[in-house]
Formats: structure tokens, sequence, C-alpha cells
């Protein structure tokens, strides 16, 4: 019970921290978007948000990208049984000339990170690309 709670503490004090970096990087909030990566992505851009709402007294617009198209590894595999399932991205707003916020929840090889980007500028062209995440396992 009590590392649940560590835990949870640990990942508000995270969330916090990469809110607080998002405004400072920013200089604000001005013209900032959310976009997590399915599905974890998703949640944390959420949490982010919520945060914002929090601090800034702003609605963030926060958007989904599904990125099952633009893996570099959907066709290398002989053995796999199904193609992608896709899940649609739902970006409902413009994200031309945003401060888009690229939300995920590991960072490890950069392949997921690199799909993203590529899905993204097919929705647009942002201002600026920024990436938030919460943990990075480094260079494999």
């Amino acid at each position: 019970m009590a590392k649940e709670v560590s835990d949870a503490i640990t990942m508000k004090r995270a969330l916090t921290r990469m809110t607080y970096e998002i405004i400072e990087k920013n200089k604000g909030v001005d013209g900032i978007v959310l976009v997590g990566i399915k599905t974890r992505g998703i949640y944390l851009a959420k949490r982010i948000a919520a945060r914002l709402q929090q601090l800034e007294d702003v609605t963030i617009p926060v958007g989904e990208l599904d990125i099952s198209l633009y893996r570099d590894d959907i066709h290398h595999d002989p053995n796999a049984k199904h193609e992608p399932v896709v899940k649609d991205s739902q970006i409902g707003f413009d994200i031309n000339d945003k401060h888009v916020i690229l939300v995920d929840d590991v960072l490890f090889t950069g392949r997921t990170i690199r799909a993203a980007l590529d899905a993204l500028m097919d929705q647009g062209r942002p201002k600026t690309i920024n990436l938030a995440i919460l943990v990075d396992r480094g260079t494999p």
C-alpha cells in the first residue's frame, strides 16, 4: 500500500515538473497544444492539460495521435499474423503555427517519436514541436 501511494506521489510530482517546464520553455501557454501518442501518451497529455488548467487557468487542447501506419517495423516481421490496427488520430484543432507538445510515456530507441513526427506533419505545420516524456530509457 505504501508503495502505491509513493508511486502516485512520484507521478504527480513528475507531471507537475513537466508542466512547469512546458510553461517556462514556451514563456507561457499561448499557442500551446498537447498531442498524446496512443495510448499511454494520451493519458499523460490529459493529466498535463489538467495541471496546466490548475496552474494557469487555461484550457489547453489535447489531441490523440495514432502512429500505427507510420511505424517502420510494420512490414518487417514475416511472422506477423495480422496488419496493424489503425485507431485514427483525433486532433480536433488546427496545429498550424502552434507550439505542439508531443507526449509519450517512454523514450527508448526514438522510433516511436520518429513515427509520431511523420504522422504529426501529415496533420499540419506546427511552429514548434517539443517532446514531453515521462521516462527516458536512453540508448539501447
